[in-house]
Parts: structure tokens; sequence; C-alpha cells
């Protein structure tokens, strides 16, 4: 039966409607109230808006396309359930796209709060030195950071599937609230910008065959690493590849705030879960010890693998699953070459700790640069982001440094990471260049602000 004049007229008025709420979404330039410090790089921000424009104008001509349609000749011979059909899905589309509007809405609002959006705004610049490669290995995208409740972080990498269709145009990160402010939340972001960084070189898939052909090599026999340990270190090689990423970025902090994320009852740290992509939390923190002994060598690591034993003895675990935590412990001084060792095709013949640079996170110069900072604090805020977090994080971790100055540090490491970047921005923009007095003071000025 063909469609009735009344459903044309119904589904037409629903898809007008469609086109009414569509017009209220509105750019986040025009609706989000916050300080200037606050705001996003504007690489972000201009991603996000041509993100959700281009979304926009794809759904306003989807729903004109219905319209058209509905009132042609091909409509008049069409069923009323075929006509619904059509309509419900550009509906589906458009919920679709509202839906990637509450997820940059829900980042973006929290710009907009006292104090935590200034620094959000730090954590966007900390993160974008995270992922900095020099060498033009890959183009970073941006990164924008919020924060959310739980013990853990995680990443919405860019380039990855949205929901509704098409590819997320930054990496955002979720940063736990009860880590805001200490040295520990670099471990935390550090970690997933690591998850973003390891994409961007293919870090994960070029180690697989590495270890696979380990797997080939080994005994299974029971011998000191059989086959199925290394088949459960591929498994877990993604989340193993970003805590390399932190550790090579902020040294000791990383293990340290491995140590605060996995503290967990002991089920827990010693559950071993094939189908899991985290590593048991047990072998976890070992690991990082190990990597950060074949990166950085130092008797600190050793320190710190005896306190996490100390917390959790293997004593009183099955047989079973002790035997394979203490077979998985074994393969870590390998595993740490291996991947210490790794060369990459993207890196033209370089190895990560190469590129990164991880001699200048060394423990000694670290507190040596702790010990030069604390005589003349303005160097701290000249420093690199990620180099002033692996300071801090490794006086804290060197009895150096309280909890309680340490938050008040970070707190205004983070104001002035994101005052800089403002004013670097509008110095830019309104042709700084032209004033050489503003390029020699403006550091002394604005970080007067903060000190």
């Amino acid at each position: 039966m063909a469609i009735s004049s009344y459903a044309r007229w119904m589904l037409a008025q629903e898809a007008r409607s469609l086109l009414t709420r569509l017009r209220r979404v509105r750019p986040f330039v025009l609706i989000e109230p916050m300080v200037p410090a606050a705001a996003l790089l504007p690489s972000a921000q201009t991603a996000i808006e041509t993100h959700l424009a281009q979304g926009r104008r794809g759904l306003h001509g989807m729903v004109m396309a219905f319209l058209a349609w509905l009132q042609g000749p091909a409509a008049r011979n069409a069923t009323a359930a075929e006509a619904q059909r059509r309509f419900t899905f550009v509906r589906l589309k458009f919920n679709a796209a509202l839906t990637q509007f509450d997820l940059f809405n829900d980042v973006i609002t929290q710009r907009s709060e006292h104090k935590n959006g200034t620094w959000l705004s730090g954590l966007d610049v900390v993160s974008a030195d995270a992922l900095a490669l020099p060498g033009s290995y890959y183009r970073a995208p941006p990164v924008i950071c919020y924060l959310d409740r739980g013990p853990g972080a995680a990443i919405r990498r860019a380039r990855t599937r949205l929901p509704g269709g098409g590819d997320n145009p930054v990496a955002i990160v979720r940063v736990p609230r009860e880590r805001m402010v200490g040295s520990s939340i670099a471990s935390s972001l550090f970690h997933e910008v690591g998850h973003q960084g390891a994409a961007l070189l293919d870090l994960v898939n070029s180690l697989r065959p590495v270890l696979q052909s380990m797997q080939r090599g080994a005994g299974g026999d029971g011998g000191a690493s059989p086959a199925h340990v290394w088949r459960l270190w591929e498994r877990w090689i993604s989340e193993v590849v970003a805590d390399l990423w932190s550790l090579a970025r902020v040294g000791v902090a990383a293990t340290m705030g491995l140590i605060g994320v996995v503290s967990l009852p002991r089920v827990f740290v010693f559950r071993v879960n094939p189908d899991d992509p985290h590593p048991a939390p047990w072998i976890r923190v070992k690991l990082s010890c190990a990597l950060g002994e074949e990166l950085f060598p130092h008797p600190q690591w050793r320190r710190v693998a005896a306190l996490w034993e100390s917390f959790y003895p293997l004593s009183g675990l099955p047989p079973e699953q002790r035997r394979l935590l203490l077979q998985l412990e074994d393969s870590l001084p390998a595993l740490a070459g291996l991947l210490a060792r790794h060369r990459p095709a993207l890196l033209r013949g370089r190895t990560l700790p190469d590129v990164m640079a991880v001699r200048a996170r060394h423990p000694r110069r670290l507190a040596s640069l702790f010990r030069q900072w604390s005589g003349a604090p303005q160097q701290m805020y000249d420093a690199a982001p990620s180099l002033a977090f692996a300071v801090l994080g490794q006086a804290r971790a060197d009895g150096r440094l309280s909890p309680e100055h340490e938050s008040v540090l970070l707190g205004r490491l983070l104001t002035h990471w994101a005052l800089r970047s403002t004013l670097d921005l509008s110095a830019l923009c309104g042709g700084a260049a032209q004033y050489p007095q503003y390029t020699q003071s403006r550091r002394t000025e604005y970080r007067s602000t903060i000190l």
C-alpha cells in the first residue's frame, strides 16, 4: 500500500524537527566560558570544531535528501514502512552525531572549573611534550585531557573510529581526579600518551614477530623462559610498550605511580589472566623495575622491587600460580633488553631509548637537577614539562620532596605552562616579534605571578 499524504506530512515534520535541533548545536567557542589560560590549544580546538562542523553539514545534507525523496515521485510509490525505515536511519545518524558532540562537551566543559581548567590546559602542554620526538618520525596529533573518577587513566586515540562514524581528530586522555595534583599523575598521563606514540610508530605490530620468534626458540620443558611465557608477553605487549614510554619520559615516577594504581587486594595483584591486555599487577611492577635498570642502571630499582615484594610476598600462593609468576620474573631481563634494543622500521634504524634521549633521565642527573633548581627555581619553569615531572618524581622517591610541597610545585608548574602557551600564542598572533622588550621580559613577568 502506497504511503498516505498524512504519513508523508508527519515524517516531513519529524525531519524538519531534526534540522531545528541541529541548528542549536553551536561551536564550542561560542558556548563554553573559560579563562584564556584554560582554553584548548588552537590545533585541538580547530581539529574538534572542523570535525563537528563537517558532521553537521553531512547530517543537514542527509535530512534534506530525505525530505527531497519524501516530496518526490519515488516516495509516492513507496510504502509507509519504507519511508519510516529511511527516516529511522537518518535519526540514528543524527543521534550518533550528538553522541560525538557530548563526548567533546564532557571534555571541554571542565575547562570552566576554577583551577582545574587551567591545570588541564597545563596537562595538554605536558602531553604534547610527552608525545614529541625530535627527528620527524611522525606528525603528532593534538592531545586534550579531562578529569574523571576511578583510579586509572584511559585514552581515546586520535585517528580511531568515533561512535557514529568518522575518525577522532584529537587524542583524549582521561585523568583520574584522585591523582590531581602530584607527580604520580605523570605515570598515568605518560602511559596513555605512550599508547598514542606506540600507535604512531606501529611499535606493537613491529614487536609481535620478535616475541613470536622468542616463543619458537623457547623450550617448553619448564625452563627459564618457556614458550607460554612469551605468549603472555605477546598478549600484553601493548600495555608493556606504554609503560616503557612512561618510564623513558619520567623515570622512577612512572614506577612509583604504577604502584599507586595497582596496589590492590592480593587476589587481584597476583591474578594472571591471558584474556586481559594488562599484565598481572605483581609482574607489571617488577617489569617496570627491570626496564628502569635497563634504561638507567641504578641501585634504586632493586630497592623499589624489594619494596614491592615486601608488600606482596609470593608466599601462600598456589604452587602453579607461584611457578608461573617466577617464570615470568625470570624472563624480565631478556624482555627488557629486547624492548630497549628493538629498532622499528619507522625509527629508521634507531631504538626508542635513542630517540627519547633516556640518558637525560638518569636518577643521578635528576637528583642533581633538583639540587640545582632548589637554589635557582626559575630554571625549573624553563625546563621541558616531562623533565620537570621526572625531576620532581625522583626527588619524591628519594625523600627530598614532601607530598605537600610537590603538590604546590606541580600546581604552579601546570598554571605556568598553561599561561605560557596562552601568552606565547597571543604574542605570535599580535606580532610580538616587533617588540623585543616583550620577548626578553615576558617569562619573568608571568612567572612572577605564579611563584
